[in-house]
């Protein structure tokens, strides 16, 4: 199956943005049933105007920065630092002096912040002859890779540094 390369970035980007968008320009890399993926380059003075949807959103910063608001809060964002859109909430982003490019990430289907990223699991009882003997699973046997060699003390009996 061949690699499927999806360009990006300048002479491939488009203005974009929701109404009153201002000197952004975008270009979508990814979009399905699971989320969006699209890179944005903001110009001096260019701003995105504050729009909510329903999908937790990321806005990763790549190069430059600016400023980005949720709801009521307004903060400085620079390459390196990525600002969560949470769904519902209105946001913005917007420059001054400077240009910013930035990924803008979005997930969708429920909104999972409210579990703090994970889902409970549950655990179930193995059946005779499931990993191990009687349900019971069996001990993990373990050891060092073979020819490691320098300062580690090792336990030969226990697999293990000492």
């Amino acid at each position: 199956m061949p690699i499927e390369i999806r360009r990006f970035g300048v002479g491939h980007r488009r203005p974009d943005g929701p109404p009153g968008t201002l000197g952004v320009t975008g270009q979508v890399v990814h979009s399905d049933g699971r989320g969006l993926i699209s890179e944005l380059a903001f110009a001096r003075a260019a701003r995105m105007e504050p729009h909510s949807n329903p999908h937790t959103t990321w806005l990763v910063v790549i190069e430059g920065g600016g400023w980005v608001g949720v709801g009521a809060d307004r903060a400085r964002i620079a390459a390196g630092e990525a600002a969560l859109w949470p769904a519902d909430i209105p946001h913005a982003a917007w420059t001054e002096h400077s240009e910013m490019r930035a990924f803008v990430i979005e997930f969708a289907g429920p909104d999972d912040i409210a579990f703090g990223g994970a889902l409970e699991g549950q655990a179930r009882e193995l059946g005779p002859g499931e990993a191990g003997r009687g349900g019971v699973a069996a001990r993990a046997m373990g050891g060092l890779r073979p020819g490691e060699s320098g300062s580690i003390r090792r336990d030969e009996d226990a697999g293990e540094p000492a």
